[in-house]
């Protein structure tokens, strides 16, 4: 008997693109990447604004780039190879040492990235409410551990809503912030050469390398075992130029917004909350929640991330080790300062992220002089 071929309509169905689940993927990337560094402010004023227009434009610039293909490249390439352990993504771009080198060492990174997500928790609390910052760092894992107890595909539901939300929010902010002195964009540009401030690199070159560094080492494992779950390539891709194009805009323009008022923000461990401070003491209430929020949608994946590169999701091994490095986080988040913490783990992490990058370049392009298709 011939093989039956398969109707018009059943391709429709297998290669239609889900505009839906492809705003939930691109949600889940930018939930993913609006950390405790992203939503407080600190991670903008170090890596974007601290240089001035150069930093703002052409950081924003280079992450937007770059951005774009670390997440399309992480996306398709989980789709199609869907490896056993999202980890293996490593050995696919850099060999089996330097993915074994990578494979450890991105664990390492995103459970110290997990600690940072704890002392930003701790410091809204103590910065904005005036209470121990141990009330926020532990209420902060104590949620985070329960959510990822539940596994993956809940995981994925819950901060790919949420996510879209805070970078609106956080948009608004930096809008308002450049609206209420619009004039200090350029004050700020002349200013920020003289003033005190923490940042990532010697300049905005390295500073825009580093960044995409210290989130390929995040998404990595994240987004390859995302991908396992996109219906086609098409879907994949386009979940991650979304969710990547929308996280670089949010840079860019909330890093305008603190440029406005860069001589208010430095030195402060939430800048974001003196911009919220300007509207009102409720939309500063109100945004310092949006920013626990943004803090707890980026821990939970990284700890979902470590837990899983030893035990399978949802079994009782990886729900025991869920929740004793919950615990471990938790007390090395509150012995560091925010700001320190911050710029310690993301500037190092950042730069050895950028080999990184450049194995994964290498490869895509070898991949296409070869006409490889995945």
């Amino acid at each position: 008997m011939a093989e039956k071929l398969p109707t018009k309509a059943h391709l429709a169905t297998v290669e239609k693109t889900n505009y839906l689940r492809v705003l939930t993927y691109a949600g889940a990337i930018i939930a993913f990447l609006i950390g405790s560094g992203f939503a407080t402010g600190q991670e903008i004023m170090q890596y974007f604004t601290s240089y001035g227009y150069w930093g703002v434009f052409g950081t924003g610039a280079l992450v937007l780039v770059l951005m774009s293909y670390v997440a399309v490249e992480f996306f398709v390439v989980g789709n199609a190879k869907k490896f056993d352990k999202p980890s293996r993504i490593f050995h696919y771009y850099c060999g089996k040492y330097l993915g074994t080198f990578f494979d450890y060492f991105s664990i390492l990174f995103v459970f110290l990235s997990f600690t940072v997500m704890v002392a930003g928790a701790g410091a809204v609390f103590e910065e904005h409410y005036g209470v121990s910052k141990h009330i926020g760092g532990i209420g902060l894992a104590v949620a985070v551990g329960i959510s990822v107890w539940f596994g993956l595909k809940s995981l994925v539901d819950v901060i790919g809503k949420i996510g879209p939300l805070i970078v609106i929010v956080a948009i608004t902010l930096g809008i308002v912030g450049i609206a209420s002195n619009p004039g200090g964009i350029s004050t700020g540009n002349d200013l920020v050469a003289s003033l005190d401030l923490t940042r990532a690199s010697s300049n905005w070159f390295l500073a825009g390398l580093s960044y995409v560094g210290f989130c390929m080492l995040w998404l990595a494992a994240f987004l390859t075992a995302l991908g396992k779950t996109a219906r086609s390539k098409r879907e994949a891709a386009s979940g991650g130029t979304l969710g990547a194009v929308a996280f670089s805009v949010a840079c860019i323009v909330i890093g305008l917004g603190l440029l406005a008022n860069v001589e208010r923000v430095a030195g402060a461990e939430i800048p974001m909350l003196i911009l919220a401070s300007d509207i009102g003491p409720v939309v500063a209430s109100g945004i310092s929640v949006m920013i626990v929020a943004g803090i707890y949608t980026t821990a939970v994946p990284l700890l979902w991330t470590v837990s899983s590169r030893f035990f399978p999701d949802k079994t009782p091994r990886f729900k025991y080790l869920t929740i004793g490095l919950a615990v471990l986080g938790t007390v090395i988040g509150l012995l560091i300062p925010f700001s320190q913490m911050v710029n310690f783990v993301y500037v190092i992490n950042g730069y050895v992220g950028i080999i990184l990058l450049v194995l994964m370049l290498v490869k895509t392009f070898t991949r296409l002089a070869r006409r490889e298709k995945l």
